[in-house]
C-alpha cells in the first residue's frame, strides 16, 4: 500500500474512533439526560401513558389528571389554581416543568426507583398504576388566607407572604402575588399553551416570578433585628442606654438620617424602646459607633445571609432561592463605609432580603435560636396511600444563643405590644415582631414588610413574613394586619383556641 491510501486509511480509522467515541456519549453517558429532558416528545408521550400522581394539601388534591380521549391519554389539571400555583408549579406538554411539578416528577410520573414494584405488577396485570402522590406541609387554612389578604390589599399589587413552623421548618403558607393559573399552560393544544404562557412571560406585574423565594427587596426596619443581635452579642442588653433624637449624620457625611414620619424618637432611650418605636437614629449611631460592619454582618450570616437557604430536597434549586445580603459595607481600603453602614443598620443601603428569609429570621428567634432547614413534601405515598417517605426536620444553624433568642423575642414581643406591629396582635397568645419600611429608591412608592412569630406560652406555632411591594403610607401596618391573620388562620385550623 503507498503513502498517500495509508493516511487515507489512517484518516478514517480516526474518523470511526471518533463516531463510536460519540455513539458511546450520546447513548451511554447522556442517555439519562437526553430521556429525561422536558422538551424530549416521545418521553412526554409516554408519560402520559399513565394517570400522574396526586399533589395534596390538607387531605384535599390540588394536582390530578383526568383521562382523555386525545392522543394524550390523561390531563393536568389543577383545582387549587392560581391559590397554589407558585409552589405547585405546571407540568406542560411541552417546555419546562416547574415548582413541585418538577421538584418531584419522577415520583409523580411513576418512574422513580422506589414505585418499580408497581411498574412491575403491570408488566403481569396489563394496568396502569398511577404515578406517586405528594402531599405538601401547607395549611390550607394558612395558604388561603395569605392569598385573599394579598389580592384584597389596596395598597399594594404585588407582595408576598411565607409562613412556617418554626420547630420543623415545614412551610405551612407561600403566597406570591399577582398569581396566575396554571391551567390553560398544560392544554394538550401546545400552541394555545404556548401563547398562554408568553402572555404571563410578557405580563410587566411579573406574575411568573416567586416573589417569596426569587426575588430580594430592601428590608427596612425589619433589619434591626438583626442589628438588635448584633448588639446583644456585643454585650449590649435590652436596657442598654442608646442615643437617639431627630437627625443622626454618619461620619462623611452631610446627608442626616431622620425619623419615619410620626416617629417620635427621644434623645436617649433603651435598645429595646428603639425596636419597640423602630428609631431610626438610634440603631444608625449604634452600628457606627459601637458596632462596625463585621459584628453587623455577623450577626446577618448566622440568619443565613449570603447563602441561599434552599428546600430540603432541592440540590438543583429548582425554586429559584436567592440568597439575601447585606451588600457592600467597605470601603476599597477595607475600612468601614460608615455612611452605608449607618443605612445598612435600618435595612437600607445596600442590604436585600427576600421573604423566606425575614420568616427563617422569626422562626429562628422563636424556636430558642435554632434555624431549620425549610421544606415543602411532608409525605411521598404510592398510589394505594402507602406511605414510602416522610419528612424529617434538619436544623440548619444555631442563629443565635438561646439566651438572646429570648432576650429578642421580648423586644419583639413589644413592639406589637406597644409599638408598631399593633396590627398583628392575637388575644391569648405571644406575638411578637418587626414592620419595616422600605424605600424602593426611583422605582415608587416604599415596601411595607413585617417579620413575626407566634407562641402559646413557650411553644411556638409558626413564623410568618409578610413583603407589599411599592405600598407606601401605612403599607407595614397592613402587612402586620395581614401576618397577624395569617397566624389566626393557623391557630384557627389547629385548634388552639
Amino acid at each position: 500500500m503507498n503513502a498517500p491510501l495509508r493516511r487515507v486509511g489512517i484518516v478514517v480509522m480516526i474518523l470511526f474512533g471518533l463516531l463510536f467515541a460519540n455513539l458511546n456519549w450520546v447513548q451511554g453517558y447522556r442517555a439519562n439526560s437526553y430521556r429525561t429532558n422536558d422538551l424530549n416528545g416521545r418521553v412526554q408521550v409516554a408519560e402520559y401513558e399513565r394517570p400522574r400522581g396526586k399533589i395534596v394539601v390538607g387531605g384535599t388534591p390540588v394536582a390530578t389528571s383526568e383521562a382523555t380521549t386525545d392522543e394524550l391519554k390523561y390531563l393536568r389539571t389543577y383545582a387549587g389554581g392560581a391559590t397554589y400555583a407558585h409552589v405547585v408549579g405546571v407540568k406542560p406538554v411541552n417546555g419546562a416543568a416547574t415548582g413541585i411539578e418538577k421538584l418531584n416528577n419522577d415520583f409523580l410520573a411513576g418512574t422513580d426507583d422506589r414505585l418499580v414494584g408497581d411498574r412491575i405488577r403491570d408488566m403481569f396485570t396489563g394496568r396502569t398504576t398511577a404515578g406517586g402522590n405528594v402531599e405538601l406541609t401547607l395549611s390550607k387554612a394558612a395558604q388561603e388566607a395569605a392569598v385573599a389578604e394579598l389580592a384584597a390589599n389596596k395598597k399594594a399589587t404585588a407582595g408576598a407572604v411565607v409562613a412556617l413552623d418554626p420547630g420543623t421548618g415545614a412551610i405551612l403558607a407561600m403566597a406570591s402575588a399577582p398569581s396566575f393559573d396554571p391551567g390553560p399552560l398544560v392544554s394538550h393544544d401546545t400552541a394555545a399553551a404556548e401563547a398562554a404562557y408568553n402572555v404571563l412571560d410578557k405580563d410587566p406585574r411579573k406574575p411568573l416570578l416567586n416573589r417569596a423565594l426569587s426575588e430580594t427587596f430592601p428590608p427596612g426596619s425589619t433589619m434591626k433585628v438583626i442589628t438588635s443581635t448584633a448588639a446583644l452579642q456585643k454585650g449590649l442588653g435590652p436596657e442598654t442606654v442608646l442615643t437617639g433624637g431627630g437627625q443622626y449624620v454618619a461620619p462623611d457625611t452631610t446627608t442626616p438620617i431622620g425619623n419615619a414620619p410620626g416617629v417620635n424618637c427621644p434623645q436617649q432611650l433603651t435598645l429595646k424602646q428603639a425596636l419597640t418605636i423602630s428609631c431610626n437614629t438610634a440603631f444608625a449611631r449604634l452600628g457606627v459607633e459601637q458596632l462596625g460592619v463585621d459584628a453587623l454582618r455577623a450577626a446577618a450570616r448566622g440568619f443565613g445571609f449570603e447563602t441561599e437557604p434552599r428546600l430540603a430536597g432541592d440540590k438543583d434549586n429548582v425554586f429559584r432561592v436567592a440568597a439575601s445580603s447585606t451588600g457592600d459595607i467597605k470601603d476599597p481600603d477595607g475600612t468601614d463605609d460608615r455612611p452605608a453602614l449607618a443605612q445598612s443598620c435600618i435595612g437600607q443601603a445596600n442590604v436585600r432580603m427576600t421573604p423566606l428569609q425575614g420568616a427563617l429570621m422569626a422562626a429562628a428567634i422563636a424556636n430558642d435560636g435554632r434555624q431549620m432547614k425549610p421544606y415543602l413534601v411532608e409525605k411521598l405515598q404510592q398510589p394505594d396511600l402507602t406511605t414510602i417517605e416522610t419528612a424529617e426536620p434538619t436544623e440548619l444553624r444555631q442563629s443565635v444563643s438561646p439566651q438572646i433568642a429570648a432576650t429578642l423575642q421580648d423586644m419583639m414581643v413589644s413592639v406589637v405590644t406597644n409599638g408598631t406591629g399593633r396590627n398583628a396582635r392575637i388575644d391569648g397568645f405571644r406575638v411578637g415582631g418587626k414592620t419595616g419600611t422600605a424605600q424602593a429608591g426611583d422605582s415608587g412608592d416604599d415596601h411595607g414588610w413585617f417579620i413575626g412569630f407566634v407562641m402559646k406560652g413557650a411553644e411556638p406555632i409558626a413564623a410568618v413574613a409578610v413583603l407589599l411591594e411599592h405600598a407606601g403610607t401605612g403599607g407595614s401596618a397592613d402587612a402586620a394586619r395581614i401576618g397577624g391573620q395569617v397566624m389566626k388562620a393557623i391557630i384557627a385550623e389547629r385548634g388552639l383556641r
